[in-house]
């Protein structure tokens, strides 16, 4: 038997190599323009790949990439190995306890965004041409599989035009990536069961039915005694002050092994598996945010550019490219989400001008929507046309919802954050060490300007939101909030803490720069203006240096009147 020599050792690194800095360099760049990583990433699959090199230079081609058996073998390793980060990943992203809080709301948006893409696509697939499935007999399996990829929607693509739009800590984006948690967890538990089906066919319905059974009996066990069981484990490691984030990893990529083992031998994907892994680790309150960065940047930085590179060498894009497969995917899957994401949104009390956000941050199949591909044409459910398609539908999808929701965002008519601030609203000094303690003395605060000498009204509920989804930014920013039914009009108060205070920021960085904001109940709306204003304001490096160095409270007012007098916000 032939084993691995030196020159596949010698050419696995060399692949490595390329693949890894041309997809971080080109990435890079993307990411300044404001699009999606993994584009860059799949974009130098494609260049190295049989669409370009292959096609132009076959022989420096076949240098790089020889056809041996062994050689190919060495890379998907490595390809699918980034793949189960890649999930694993993503599922530690998943808020499901937020998701759950968020049921009302959140539940009407991801069941429609689930049901009327599904059945749009679904039919359409139906229709299909023969010669884009591999085996006509199996259409209602194929459109199924279709209709999976065209409905799931990718949370971190829109996770992080949240991010850069600066509205991740509102309760708009609260409520998206709770709406996108649900749809997650749905479509990766139709497609493993849809997969499970396709791979055990020929079994009774009596074991299908069984399949199904548990499947959905693992999956709940997962997002409730699971959950608490891996939450109480990573307890005990955090007390046992070991390594912040390598103890976490090795524990989390244990449990992803265990779960993907599990979810294998029920007869459904791996995949599944180290998803829901992640979900239960995500859930852990001891794995800080800095962590949960950590882990993220690792996985992003090795790991999934080389999974998504690899994608380009499978398929000659070029020659596989069909304008209508790629239209029809396209359209539908695009339409399809809005569609139903739209429709639940109008069940909500969410306020208008917020609605139609809701809906394009539904709208992204980006990465996951890839991965569904890939996994249906690596079972020959789909052909080469219809992967591409795929593909194009995703990474299209994935690049038009940053400026779309920009567009919608900024729709609104401008007015001032400083309408909502006065000079009797800010503390200089925050003495309390602790971040519940100065949660109180802002609420306290709040409450003279409202006149209201009962500061609970305040602290209770932004007490409740700050626990269900942390308000700390980069650059010791923290914007804890809520919505207040007895207020008339948007109110906010700034502290300072110079010492800072621990809130478990993304960049572990303390927190000195610390805005309350409360909202009427009714004008919801103005949270994600207001948030945005703050967040982009004291992004500044020399607004933070101006308000750190102000040495009482009315230059402090000046600095804040400075930096925020040419900063507009919008409001409808």
């Amino acid at each position: 038997m032939q084993g691995i020599s030196e020159q596949h050792i010698f050419v696995f690194l060399v692949q490595v190599f390329l693949l890894l800095i041309l997809a971080k360099g080109l990435a890079d760049v993307f990411t300044r323009w404001k699009q999606p990583a993994f584009t860059a990433e799949m974009l130098v699959g494609l260049l190295l790949g049989p669409s370009i090199l292959g096609r132009f230079l076959p022989d420096l081609y076949r240098i790089i990439f020889p056809d041996d058996v062994i050689q190919r073998a060495m890379l998907e390793t490595v390809a699918w190995v980034g793949l189960f980060f890649f999930l694993l990943n993503t599922g530690l992203e998943v808020d499901f306890s937020s998701a759950w809080r968020q049921r009302g709301d959140a539940m009407t948006i991801a069941i429609t965004d689930i049901i009327v893409p599904m059945t749009v696509s679904f039919a359409a697939c139906l229709w299909l041409p023969d010669r884009y499935l591999v085996d006509p007999s199996q259409r209602s399996i194929f459109a199924l599989f279709m209709a999976t990829a065209m409905t799931i929607s990718a949370m971190p693509i829109t996770a992080r035009a949240l991010h850069d739009l600066r509205i991740s800590k509102t309760d708009l984006g609260f409520l998206i990536v709770s709406a996108l948690s649900v749809n997650d967890i749905i479509g990766w538990l139709i497609f493993t069961v849809t997969l499970g089906l396709f791979t055990q066919a020929g079994v009774d319905a009596l074991k299908l039915a069984g399949l199904l059974g548990l499947t959905v009996g693992f999956t709940v066990f997962c997002l409730s005694v699971g959950r608490g069981l891996v939450d109480f484990i990573f307890s005990k490691i955090k007390a046992r002050q070991t390594s912040p984030a390598a103890a976490p990893l090795t524990l989390l990529w244990l449990l992803g092994l265990l779960c993907a083992a599990v979810t294998q031998k029920l007869g459904v994907h791996a995949l599944f598996g180290f998803f829901l892994a992640g979900i239960m680790a995500g859930e852990a309150k001891a794995i800080s945010e800095r962590t949960r960065q950590t882990i993220s940047q690792m996985v992003y930085a090795i790991f999934v550019p080389l999974f998504f590179a690899s994608i380009g060498l499978k398929v000659d894009f070029l020659r596989n490219f069909d304008p209508f497969i790629v239209a029809f995917v396209t359209l539908i899957s695009v339409a399809g989400k809005f569609g139903g994401a739209w429709l639940g949104v109008n069940f909500t009390k969410l306020a208008r001008s917020n609605r139609l956000p809701v809906a394009i941050a539904h709208v992204p199949g980006g990465s996951m929507e890839i991965v569904i591909g890939l996994i249906a044409y690596q079972y020959h459910l789909i052909a080469e046309p219809v992967f591409v398609a795929v593909v194009f539908s995703a990474v299209a999808s994935a690049m038009v919802v940053g400026p779309w929701l920009s567009y919608a965002l900024e729709t609104r008519r401008r007015v001032s954050i400083l309408e909502y601030f006065s000079r009797r609203g800010i503390l200089p000094e925050i003495k309390e060490p602790a971040r519940d303690e100065a949660l109180r003395q802002l609420c306290e605060r709040a409450a003279t300007l409202d006149e209201n000498p009962d500061a609970e009204i305040f602290y209770q509920p932004v007490l409740e939101r700050e626990n269900a989804m942390g308000t700390a930014m980069e650059e010791g920013i923290a914007v804890p909030h809520a919505r207040v039914p007895s207020l008339k009009m948007p109110l906010i108060v700034f502290g300072r803490s110079p010492a800072g205070i621990e809130w478990d920021s993304p960049d572990g960085k303390p927190a000195q720069f610390i805005f309350l904001v409360l909202t009427p109940a009714h004008r919801d709306e103005l949270q994600v203006q207001v948030l945005s204003s703050i967040a982009r304001t004291l992004g500044v490096a020399e607004t933070r240096r101006r308000l750190l160095e102000a040495p009482d409270a009315d230059r402090l007012w000046g600095a804040l009147r400075g930096a925020f007098g040419s900063s507009e916000i919008v409001r409808k």
